[in-house]
Order: C-alpha cells, then sequence, then structure tokens
C-alpha cells in the first residue's frame, strides 16, 4: 500500500474520531471552562504519545532543534480547541460540524501560500461537491432551514478556531525536518500543553474537579485518546503524504459521522434526501483517490 493510501485511511479514521468530540463536546461544554479542559486533554495526550513514541520510535537528537516549532503548531491547536468548546456553549453538535466543513478552502489557500501547493481542477471539483453534499447533510435536505442559515456566536466564535486548524495542516509540512510523527505529534502537544496552561491556569485553579459531572470526565477521556493523541498522530502522518486541501477534504464527513452518531444515541434516522448528501461526500472523496497520480506543484522551500 502506499504513502498516499495509507494517508487516505489515516484521514478517513480522523473524520470519525473528530466527530464524536462535537456531540460529546455539547453536553459537557457548560460545565468547564475551555481553557481548563483543553490544558488537560494536552497532558494526557502528551502521556499517551510519548509513550508511544518511547515504545517505537524513540526520540532522536534531531527532533530536539528548533524547538520553537512545537510551540507555534501547539498553539494553533491550543487556539482550535479552546475556541471549539468555547462555541459548542451555545452552537449545536451539527451545526458546529458546519463550520469545521469550511476548513478545506482555507486549508487549500494556505497550502498554496505557505508550500506553493497547487489544487489542480480535478481537486476543485472534488471539494465543490463535497461541500455541497456536506451542506445537504447540515440541513437535512431542507432547502427551507438553508434558506434561513443564520451564523450565531458559538458558530462565529468557532469559526476562527477552524482557520486555525486549517493552517496547521501545512504548517506541518513546512516544519518536520523528518521526525517520526509519534514524536513530531508529541512536541506539538508539549508546545501546547504548556501555551495553553499559561493562558487558562486561573481556569485550571478555580474549577472544580472533585465536583464535576460524569460527563466532562467521559468527554475528556474521549478528546484526550481518540481526539487528540490518535487523530494528532494521524493528521501528523497524512500531511506528510497528501496535499494540505486533500487532507482537509476529510471534514466533508464530520457532519455525516455526526448524524450516524446521532442515530446511534436514539435521536432518529436521516431521511433517504439526507442519504443523497452522504452519497455526493463519498463521490468528492473518490475523486480525491483518483486525482493520486495526478502532480501537485510545490516550490522548494529554502532550508
Amino acid at each position: 500500500m502506499s504513502g498516499q493510501a495509507r494517508g487516505h485511511i489515516a484521514m478517513l479514521l480522523f473524520s470519525a474520531l473528530v466527530a464524536g468530540s462535537f456531540s460529546l463536546g455539547v453536553m459537557a461544554a457548560n460545565y468547564i471552562a475551555p481553557a481548563a479542559l483543553t490544558a488537560l486533554r494536552f497532558w494526557l495526550a502528551a502521556g499517551i504519545v510519548g509513550s508511544a513514541a518511547l515504545l517505537t520510535t524513540g526520540f532522536p537528537r534531531h527532533a530536539l532543534q528548533a524547538p520553537w516549532r512545537y510551540l507555534v503548531l501547539g498553539g494553533m491547536f491550543g487556539v482550535y480547541f479552546v475556541l471549539m468548546f468555547e462555541g459548542l456553549k451555545t452552537a449545536q453538535a451539527v451545526s458546529a460540524s458546519a463550520v469545521f466543513t469550511l476548513t478545506p478552502v482555507i486549508a487549500g489557500l494556505a497550502g498554496w501560500v505557505l508550500l506553493r501547493q497547487v489544487t489542480t481542477p480535478r481537486m476543485v471539483l472534488a471539494l465543490t461537491i463535497g461541500a455541497a453534499g456536506a451542506v445537504w447533510v447540515i440541513f437535512r435536505a431542507d432547502l427551507a432551514a438553508l434558506a434561513r442559515f443564520q451564523i450565531g456566536r458559538g458558530e462565529a466564535i468557532f469559526f476562527f478556531g477552524c482557520i486555525a486548524h486549517a493552517v496547521y495542516t501545512p504548517m506541518v509540512r513546512k516544519l518536520n525536518r523528518g521526525e517520526p510523527a509519534v514524536v513530531f505529534t508529541f512536541g506539538m502537544l508539549i508546545g501546547g500543553g504548556l501555551l495553553v496552561t499559561l493562558w487558562g491556569w486561573q481556569d485550571l485553579r478555580a474549577t472544580d474537579w472533585a465536583n464535576l459531572p460524569p460527563i466532562v470526565w467521559i468527554t475528556l477521556a474521549y478528546v484526550s485518546v481518540f481526539a487528540s493523541a490518535a487523530t494528532f498522530v494521524l493528521l501528523q502522518y497524512a500531511t506528510m503524504h497528501l496535499p494540505s486541501a486533500k487532507v482537509m477534504a476529510y471534514t466533508y464527513l464530520t457532519p455525516s459521522w455526526v448524524i450516524a452518531l446521532e442515530f446511534a444515541l436514539g435521536n432518529g434516522l436521516p431521511t433517504p434526501w439526507v442519504l443523497g448528501g452522504v452519497a455526493l461526500t463519498v463521490v468528492a472523496l473518490l475523486l480525491l483517490l483518483r486525482d493520486d497520480d495526478a502532480r501537485t506543484a510545490v516550490v522548494p522551500q529554502s532550508p
């Protein structure tokens, strides 16, 4: 299996794991400060990823070069997570996942600016079809609901977090110096943990940890293990094998995963019309897979 194929599999799993954080995040967001939750998840995820690195690749000496890289990348993901949970205080899971689907276009623009990655016509078509399918799913095939679309405060806050998430993708490729994915992810988690802890120190001290409801601890466990440690490694791996626009294109599947989770929680089945939107996202991904053989122009960067 080629590196590109493994990159696609990594992002497919990534999109599924991310979806769970939206549903759980909505249930837990109002019980704990976003910075406090984010800081703890970074440190827990760092422990998990650091242990994995010790058991697999170890920590090569060259990974310690230019540690500022980990602060930059960790800061970006820290912004994303803090603003995500701040937005989920008022936004619904599905509408928040709708905002999340704006990241592919932003990632494509960032990829061109930072890496000179050129998006091919087929990729543009795929992104367009995927976006249309995602919107169709998000609004449950209801044209009237789509026509009334309004951005709420929570969605607007989360949008700025999504910008940080999208820019992170090409920045990984730009700043990575050959470190294994698990080692580079560990460095990013440490950098993010330090920055978010400093930013949210007062929130950490003010949190009554002993009296938090169980849903907060369930959410923390999920986002630390699955939506942090696992997805960071998956995203890091995929960005080293796929262009930024392709990596973030998998966010189009997130609303579909969210709806599937809603059904699993007993909130009903989507209509056949909504499933048509899911089919469009599959078509978009198939187009991206076929595009793997096309050359993506990248202007060499100075060392």
